[in-house]
């Protein structure tokens, strides 16, 4: 079984925190293999100041988009880094010496976790306080790169670090990178027992849903090409039971769009054919038509590639209806693709131009990687 950093830190490495006073930046994700959570874990054995929570708040029950106000724990104050604020303020990190991150990832770089990370090592690098990470899984494996690199014209909450869509970092390695901008005091308390062939339900450890519509594994596989639905004016599944991995609208006609992608002949995956009717989110309460996402094989499908095909296929299909919104750009992380589609482009051309930069990131993320 893989320990997480949170385990080492408890069982191994306690000495780092001890006699320190502790910030945490958690949700409902940060727990241990036996499911008991870090809060009371850590509250326990060290002096813990303040909680800080992402999006999505700090149980992990606050739809996407929604602002979250600060509250209290047993007393404990929790700052929240998702409404007025999502750096923390020197007044927030007043009598705070150490700030530990342990939040579940899933190894996307629009996935808002990771900007939170960013942020907090800001300000911590700018407040003298160390920063800690106690390293998570990637739990869509760490040996695959896929996707636009983020033009800093882009940069957005969605898209704050420069690394690909698909980044294959751990939390704790895309701390180092960012640290060589920083400067944070950083340590990284990696886990053990992880190598980087593996997906989460390989590691012996408990699914924990890290957001409200990120139920499963099954999820985090197909999100890292489905979230750009997100920036168009299909419904990206959310206000149904299997949110990414369901595609539609009231004008699309579900048979023939199935059709059509099945011949595309899509590497791991096939299209199924469904109607259903969002309970909140785009089209809530109308009947739409569109696709189920099945993957067949996991090592072999190419969420960006799949995603991607299907935005220019419904594009092609209903070009009076289908619209993106700026969303799009921030979440891929340039223009250029939107633009490509809307020109006619292959999705294999949009692919390609990415090689060159995947080819220089995968040899600068041999710097940082810890497995």
């Amino acid at each position: 079984m893989v320990k997480t950093g949170l385990t080492v830190l408890l069982t191994e490495r306690f000495d780092i925190v001890e006699g320190k006073s502790i910030g945490l930046i958690t949700n409902s994700t940060g727990v241990d293999e036996n499911l008991q959570g870090n809060i009371s874990l850590l509250a326990k054995k060290a002096d813990l100041k303040a909680i800080f929570s992402p999006e999505h708040g700090l149980w992990g029950a606050v739809q996407d988009a929604i602002s979250i106000p600060s509250v209290h724990y047993n007393r404990i104050p929790i700052y929240s880094l998702y409404g007025k604020t999502n750096k923390p303020t020197a007044e927030m990190l007043k009598g705070i010496n150490a700030m530990i991150f342990d939040i579940q990832d899933v190894g996307v770089r629009f996935y808002t976790y990771i900007s939170t990370m960013a942020m907090a090592m800001e300000a911590c690098a700018e407040n003298g306080i160390e920063f800690i990470v106690l390293d998570r899984p990637n739990p869509i494996t760490g040996n695959v790169i896929d996707g636009s690199m983020l033009d800093l014209a882009f940069r957005s909450f969605v898209g704050y670090l420069q690394v690909p869509i698909r980044h294959s970092l751990t939390v704790g390695e895309l701390a180092n990178l960012y640290n060589d901008e920083v400067k944070a005091d950083l340590t990284i308390i990696k886990m053990d027992n992880w190598d980087r062939s593996m997906w989460f339900d390989q590691t012996g450890l408990q699914w924990v849903m890290p957001s409200p519509n990120m139920p499963t594994l099954d999820t985090a596989t197909v999100y890292p090409g489905m979230c750009l639905f997100e920036g168009t004016n299909v419904s990206e599944g959310r206000g149904t039971t299997r949110p990414f991995e369901i595609i539609g609208s009231p004008w699309i006609e579900p048979y023939n769009l199935s059709e059509i992608l099945n011949s595309q002949s899509l590497h791991g995956v096939r299209f199924r054919p469904l109607y259903f009717v969002p309970t909140f989110s785009k089209y809530n309460g109308e009947n739409c038509g569109g696709v189920q996402v099945h993957v067949i094989d996991r090592d072999i499908f190419n969420p960006l590639k799949t995603a991607l095909s299907m935005i220019s296929t419904i594009r092609d299909l209903y070009p009076n209806d289908f619209q993106f919104n700026r969303h799009f750009d921030l979440l891929i992380g340039t223009d250029k693709v939107r633009k490509a589609i809307s020109d006619g482009s292959s999705i294999d051309e949009i692919v390609a131009s990415w090689e060159n930069d995947l080819l220089a990131f995968s040899q600068l993320r041999s710097k940082y990687t810890l497995y």
